[in-house]
């Protein structure tokens, strides 16, 4: 599904609940929660603005959009959350975050939520079916999980002598990571790869994970799709041990848009 399209299921499903309550405000508010931070969203929360006014809402004169940023802390997810169902917003968009699509799920049944999430909707439990989601939760799976494999493959084509793999992963982002690791060591297995699991939830971590990588002597880099490494990116060519891995690290991580 494109991006105009997930924007107008947001708009539409921020005008839901203006004809089923009242007391609804005029102008309708959205509640936009993010796992990284204003500056490393904004290319995304540009794109979000763009498509709302390309359905006939523009931020400022018919809707109000409420920002909740997560700064790569998975955990602050359900307080993030509980902060927009208290302000009675009309629709939760979470798109590309899955804490917080599955945090809004659980905070409420009643506010329409617009999820984007990289798993699964069905067994994440957002959904009770592909076809008929019912409840108040509808969105877009990214298929992140599912192109795990397909993007070791590409690293093996690029590096057709490796070996040795790191997959960096965030632990925070519990769901994500476990898909991912289940799926590459499915694929590993078939390409011969050996896979070392390297974990990191703060900059701290990440530089630590670096350190390990040269020490290791591993043959490239695999980051995994995690809303807390692309708000990081920028910091990485700066740590000295990455020299030899930034070709590994742009052609491994998930691309700047999902649609």
């Amino acid at each position: 599904m494109k991006r105009r399209e997930f924007i107008t299921l947001v708009a539409g499903a921020a005008a839901w609940p203006l004809a089923a309550r009242a007391q609804q405000p005029a102008m309708p508010t959205v509640g936009l929660v993010n796992a990284g931070s204003p500056e490393s969203a904004a290319y995304r929360t540009s794109a979000f603005r763009q498509g709302l006014s390309e359905t006939g809402y523009v931020e400022g004169r018919n809707v109000t959009i409420e920002y909740r940023w997560a700064e790569g802390h998975y955990d602050r997810a359900p307080e993030l959350v509980a902060d927009l169902v208290r302000r009675r917003v009309a629709v939760i968009a979470t798109p590309g975050d899955t804490a917080a699509a599955l945090a809004a799920k659980a905070a409420t049944s009643t506010i329409p939520i617009v999820f984007g999430v990289g798993q699964d909707p069905v067994k994440l439990g957002l959904v009770a079916s592909l076809a008929r989601p019912g409840g108040n939760a509808t969105g877009v799976n990214f298929f992140i999980a599912e192109l795990a494999a397909k993007r070791l493959g590409l690293l093996r084509e690029m590096v057709p002598h490796a070996a040795r793999v790191a997959a960096l992963l965030n632990p925070a982002n519990a769901a994500n990571a476990e898909a991912t690791l289940r799926d590459l060591q499915t694929a590993s297995r078939a390409t011969g790869l050996q896979i070392h699991v390297l974990n990191a939830s703060s900059r701290g971590e990440i530089d630590a994970a670096f350190a390990t990588l040269a020490r290791e002597k591993v043959d490239a880099l695999f980051v995994s799709g995690d809303g807390f490494f692309n708000s990081r990116r920028v910091h990485w060519p700066c740590l000295p041990s990455a020299t030899r891995f930034r070709r590994f690290i742009r052609c491994a991580t998930m691309p700047r848009s999902a649609g």
